[in-house]
C-alpha cells in the first residue's frame, strides 16, 4: 500500500497546476483496487475486448482514438 499524508498540504500543491487527467491519475495511483485490477490485465498474454472495456468501464478510463494521419 502506497503510504501518503493525505492531511499534508504541501504534498499536493502541485494539484493546484494539474490538468484533470493528471489529478484523476493521482487518484488511480494510490487506489489498491485499481492496482489489483491492472496486475491482473497486465499479466493476461492476450485479454479479450470485453475484458479491457470492462477494466476501462470500471475506472473511468478513456482512450481517444489516435488520428490516422498524424500532423
Amino acid at each position: 500500500m502506497l503510504r501518503v499524508d493525505w492531511r499534508a498540504p504541501g504534498a499536493y500543491g502541485h494539484a493546484k497546476a494539474i490538468p484533470p487527467a493528471g489529478f484523476a491519475w493521482e487518484y488511480l495511483r494510490r487506489h489498491e483496487d485499481y492496482h489489483r485490477d491492472f496486475q491482473t490485465l497486465s499479466h493476461m498474454k492476450e485479454p479479450a475486448a470485453t475484458e479491457l472495456d470492462a477494466f476501462s468501464q470500471r475506472w473511468g478510463l478513456r482512450f481517444p482514438m489516435r488520428p490516422r494521419n498524424p500532423a
